[in-house]
């Protein structure tokens, strides 16, 4: 039995589809929030079971019976996401799961400037304080978070975003295929896997030139101070702590924390990822 959480999100419910791809419907269940949000997968023969990080007794009946648990990581930072992580990694344990792969992050270390790596780096320690075997997905980074910073410039033809460094932007698609491909291979990694990433870093200088190539527009790269950026970002309502998020993105992309490009998920998903021209091209086509 593989369970997965987060079913209803970007990458586990493309993971689940992969999945259903390569193992019986009958071996694969779902911990979810809220179980309507799946009922498709219950009619196609998926167990599906609720499950709340916020509620141990819940995971605890979600992950019984489980030779593996794919732990998607929480949309939380700092402590209340690694409490949230705790919660599933002990309830974990106590369901007797045979081995725990987990979406971590490239970049993942306690001295990361970016939030969420510092706590994809704790909670890569908490698995390891079990005992159980365990595979952290060392995923590239999002290349949707990439699409939502230049959603602005898609209007104005300005790209008008603190200076930043390359980072090998991943789609979720790839990352699902490869991690469901890693769940029907049990044992395949041990620990944190290589990074997981699409086929170049770039800056934001060299998507503004992708962006010119597939639309026929002039995009022009404006370095925004990083204050000036909080500050407009707060007057937009972006809460403070989601600020302060989104900027730290452009520190650590200029501390060089998200440049590593690796093969490893070509070799895994059995051709080149999607760069981010097809990405920015479907995203823009939709």
């Amino acid at each position: 039995m593989i369970i997965v959480t987060g079913a209803t999100g970007k990458l586990g419910r493309r993971t689940v589809e992969h999945l259903l791809e390569r193992v019986p419907a009958d071996r694969l269940g779902v911990s979810v929030r809220d179980p309507r949000k799946v009922h498709d997968l219950a009619e196609r023969g998926v167990r599906v079971r609720q499950g709340d990080f916020d509620d141990p007794a819940s995971l605890a009946h979600a992950f019984e019976g489980a030779e593996q648990l794919l732990l998607v990581s929480l949309d939380r930072a700092g402590e209340e996401c690694v409490a949230g992580h705790r919660a599933a990694v002990d309830a974990a344990v106590r369901a007797g799961v045979g081995r725990i792969l987990y979406t971590s992050q490239m970049g993942a270390a306690h001295d990361s400037l970016f939030q969420p790596c510092r706590d994809h780096a704790r909670t890569e320690d908490l698995l390891r304080a079990t005992g159980l075997p365990w595979t952290a997905l060392r995923n590239g980074f999002y290349a949707a978070s990439a699409l939502q910073f230049l959603e602005p410039a898609r209007h104005t033809g300005d790209i008008a975003l603190p200076a930043d460094g390359p980072v090998a932007w991943t789609g979720h698609d790839d990352l699902a295929e490869a991690t469901a491909e890693i769940l029907s291979d049990e044992g395949r990694f041990e620990g944190p896997t290589p990074p997981l990433t699409g086929p170049a870093a770039l800056d934001f200088a060299a998507l503004g030139e992708i962006a010119s190539r597939i639309t026929g527009r002039a995009f022009t790269r404006t370095a925004a101070s990083d204050s000036a950026f909080r500050e407009q970002s707060l007057a937009h309502g972006v809460p403070a702590p989601v600020a302060d998020l989104m900027l730290s993105v452009f520190v650590a992309a200029r501390n060089d924390e998200f440049t590593a490009v690796d093969p490893t998920l070509a070799g895994l998903i059995g051709r080149e990822p999607a760069s981010f021209r097809t990405l920015l091209e479907h995203a823009w086509s939709a």
